[in-house]
């Protein structure tokens, strides 16, 4: 059931309207300030607790509902796991971004194209050269795909297996935003406390993003020039500081034969720059196909495990 309902998900997302303001985020990001206001009394092991409320509870929920509408009817079952996913899923989250940057750049509006990315990632690219340029906005969508998609994928699955439900992809997605929105300073929080909840969030996700990472990576290869993209992840992915992120840039660099990293790279804190041709207009178009053919191959390898296990 798991291949049904991320194929379903994935084509109804496609068909997801952009609303001005993303009401399912702000209020994901309500419920992690309000669980930091409420838990975090500045002592350490307060950390623990607000994340546990803040990502824990919304998944252990979510499983809850997901066991006792199966015990009604696998329809319902199937019918939260796309909903689940068509929320935490996020494609269309990112690729309007890069959609929109894209046909700036098509156009020779590199104006356009700045003040889009400067929106999207709020950043200074008042300055960058247009090969920089095309360099952040390869590594952000790429970094985004992951986090947005291949991440979510991951452990929806792997939890999905466990008679779980879609409470892998809750898991992820709220480990993903707690870890990126405690880097702002929380109203109401404590200054000590708050400091250890950014600490712990943030290695927290590391550690559940450590296998989406290498698989995600590994994805890249194998839909792209495998040998380079295998050398790329060996000899490369220590030039970023965090070693998920090199990872998949380093094999995605290697896979297309772009040049990624170097001194000022938003994205990723890179301090040197893999081998390749410098970030030009048409490897924008190659990194949308190896997303996609990616996306193509984790779906095959989960519908034969999903066939396998009928089967069996």
């Amino acid at each position: 059931m798991s291949f049904f309902a991320v194929l379903l998900a994935l084509v109804i997302e496609q068909f997801k309207p952009l609303p001005r303001k993303n009401r399912v985020l702000e209020s994901l990001q309500s419920w992690i300030a309000w669980s930091a206001r409420n838990f975090d009394a500045g002592k350490s092991h307060h950390a623990w607790v607000v994340w546990g409320m803040a990502v824990a509870v919304p998944a252990v929920l979510t499983a809850m509902v997901y066991n006792a509408l199966s015990h009604f009817s696998l329809f319902l079952a199937l019918a939260l796991d796309v909903g689940v996913l068509y929320l935490t899923l996020g494609f269309r989250q990112f690729s309007h971004h890069f959609t929109h940057i894209r046909d700036a750049l098509d156009r020779g509006d590199e104006y356009e194209a700045r003040r889009l990315l400067a929106e999207w990632q709020d950043m200074d690219v008042v300055d960058l050269p247009r090969t920089e340029l095309l360099r952040h906005v390869i590594e952000h969508s790429l970094l985004a795909a992951h986090r947005h998609v291949f991440g979510v994928f991951f452990w929806f699955v792997i939890l999905s297996a466990l008679g779980l439900g879609p409470a892998g992809a809750v898991f992820y997605r709220m480990a993903y935003l707690t870890s990126r929105f405690v880097q702002v300073r929380l109203p109401g929080s404590q200054g000590m406390g708050h400091e250890t909840l950014q600490e712990l969030a943030q290695r927290l996700f590391v550690k559940l993003d450590h296998v989406p990472a290498r698989l995600t990576a590994f994805g890249f290869a194998v839909v792209g020039n495998f040998e380079e993209a295998v050398n790329g992840w060996r000899r490369d992915a220590v030039l970023w500081k965090h070693a998920n992120e090199g990872i998949i840039l380093a094999a995605a660099a290697g896979a297309v034969g772009v040049r990624l990293g170097g001194q000022g790279s938003e994205a990723s804190q890179a301090e040197g720059s893999t081998p390749g041709d410098q970030p030009q207009l048409g490897h924008l178009q190659s990194m949308v196909g190896l997303v996609w053919r990616s996306v193509v191959l984790w779906l095959l390898l989960v519908a034969l495990l999903t066939l396998a296990n009928i089967v069996g």
